[in-house]
């Protein structure tokens, strides 16, 4: 491997960042053991019980930090073995968190305040055209996830039964079973981290819990972000800002040009992503219903 450029930098970052989670883990479990001093000394039971309760707090912020290490360190392992020429492909983060999770295939969504789909990040194609699935149609497993504010699992027949246009849309892909868990905090949705085809035991897993919650509270969060994470994404700000300029350019609300760019994206196989910037650069290669005119 080359000593310069994009891959070292990114494997320089990920070791940093494992080193990091590890201390924090590691200062976390010191701390859960001093409490596990302070209950045994406890002069009552309700001191005794307030100190095992923080004790269970460090222990699962413990627990989040190591498993975000892992995530790093594996990423790390991954780009000590990638080219760095141009042209060479390049480890995606998201595929050691799907590997955590038990899987081959995972996707992660960001929403917005309204719940709206705001970015993406994938592990495959078959991941991200899945997820793609769920913007265009408006249903699927990371939507439920986040607006029920908890777990979703669907698998066979009951995909289609659920969600009738995703459901037959994923089992073309191939996939056959979906799961899905909130990323939230205090309540607070902010995406969901979906798996597609997981092995026997994921659904419902510690592992498939943990992973979900490091991305929540050790790498999402986190003011740094996560650069490898944020640069696999797809990030929907530019769908929604060629959904303005149609409206404007056909006369109606922003809600219906995006619903066109969906369906146009759906109609041609492609990402509305890709739909978007065609409308931004102004290509001539979209038909669009005339703008009405005053009467």
């Amino acid at each position: 491997m080359a000593t310069g450029g994009p891959v070292p930098d990114r494997l320089a970052s990920a070791r940093r960042r494992a080193a990091a989670a590890r201390a924090r883990a590691a200062q976390e479990s010191g701390d859960a053991e001093r409490r596990e001093e302070l209950a045994a000394a406890a002069a009552s039971e309700a001191v005794r019980d307030m100190h095992l309760r923080i004790t269970a707090l460090h222990r699962s912020t413990a627990s989040r930090h190591l498993t975000a290490a892992r995530l790093q360190e594996a990423y790390a392992e991954r780009l000590s073995r990638a080219g760095d020429r141009p042209g060479d492909p390049q480890p995606l983060f998201m595929t050691g968190v799907a590997a955590a999770c038990g899987t081959g295939s995972a996707a992660l969504m960001l929403v917005g305040t309204a719940l709206d789909q705001l970015a993406v990040a994938a592990s495959d194609e078959t991941a991200r055209a899945a997820q793609e699935l769920e913007f265009l149609l408006g249903e699927g497993p990371a939507r439920d996830a986040t607006r029920e504010l908890r777990p979703v699992s669907v698998s066979g027949a009951a995909l289609a039964a659920r969600w009738p246009g995703y459901g037959r849309a994923v089992a073309e892909l191939g996939i056959a079973e979906v799961a899905a868990v909130p990323l939230s905090v205090a309540g607070v949705c902010f995406g969901a981290l979906t798996v597609f085809d997981p092995g026997p035991g994921v659904t419902g897993s510690t592992a498939f819990a943990e992973v979900a919650a490091a991305l929540a509270h050790s790498m999402v969060l986190r003011a740094t972000g996560e650069p490898d994470l944020y640069g696999g994404m797809d990030v929907l700000a530019v769908v929604h800002q060629a959904a303005g300029m149609l409206s404007v350019r056909l006369d109606c609300s922003v809600v219906d040009a995006l619903e066109l760019i969906k369906a146009r994206s759906f109609a041609e196989g492609v990402s509305a992503l890709s739909v978007a910037e065609r409308i931004l650069t102004g290509r001539p290669t979209l038909d669009w219903p005339k703008r009405r005119t005053e009467t």
